[in-house]
């Protein structure tokens, strides 16, 4: 899903922006991505080894005066950069939902899932277990996703989500605050992601963890963690 997902929205930033610029709604979050932009802007030329590298456009957006208002082409740049660069920033975030939103809505997107989820979501569901989702993406971003999964609606499987307001994945305080809001100790949570650093972080913060290894991964390596391939893999506590 990451495949689709994040390709939309990179492409629809521009014309997203320059549609919706105007919106109401929309102006905090466009004075967090230029507040973004001035940060990023003003390292940028604090840094001479950088100024005098062979940077290509994108960069050169980015070596403009921090005092000034990022023009659409330079916030977009921005923004580009942030995206092939794999960043966590909360405005991002939720600027992707806001497009991905509007795809959901004009049916341009459907959340593909492995044959195998929604129907252990809701086997575990019906067994009395306790659903939540962290995602580097946005709660709203989430609840879309499977809200418009190609296997119906499964909000009501969840009773929780969590997204880098609560702290970023790979930080294990994160995964102690999570176990907080869900009133439940740390050891009595399986949390289950293709991520090594992130299971390593949950891991150390005393959650029960597991490598999910799936077609598309960026890693492969499980580490010193089980591994699955399906979610039927995993055995429901007794």
């Amino acid at each position: 899903m990451a495949d689709t997902l994040f390709p939309y929205a990179r492409d629809r930033l521009e014309t997203f922006l320059l549609e919706h610029s105007q919106d109401p709604e929309l102006k905090p979050l466009l004075c967090d991505l230029s507040e973004a932009w001035n940060s990023a802007n003003g390292e940028a030329m604090n840094n001479p080894v950088r100024k005098h590298e062979g940077v290509d456009q994108r960069q050169q957006d980015l070596q403009q005066s921090p005092t000034k208002q990022p023009s659409l082409h330079q916030l977009c740049s921005f923004l580009e950069s942030l995206i092939d660069e794999d960043r966590k920033l909360t405005a991002l975030k939720d600027l992707q939902g806001l497009i991905w939103t509007e795809g959901y809505a004009t049916g341009a997107l459907c959340a593909p899932l492995f044959v195998d989820v929604a129907p252990t979501l809701v086997q575990w569901h019906a067994a009395g277990l306790q659903l939540a989702v962290y995602s580097s993406g946005s709660v709203a971003a989430q609840q879309l996703l499977y809200g418009h999964s190609d296997a119906g609606d499964l909000r009501q499987l969840f009773s929780a989500w969590f997204d880098t307001r609560i702290g970023h994945k790979q930080d294990p305080a994160s995964y102690l605050r999570i176990a907080e809001s869900l009133e439940t100790p740390p050891a009595k949570i399986l949390f289950v992601s293709d991520s090594l650093a992130e299971l390593d972080a949950a891991h150390h913060s005393g959650l029960a963890v597991i490598f999910s290894s799936r077609p598309g991964n960026p890693e492969h390596d499980p580490g010193s963690h089980a591994k699955i391939t399906t979610l039927k893999q995993i055995e429901l506590p007794c």
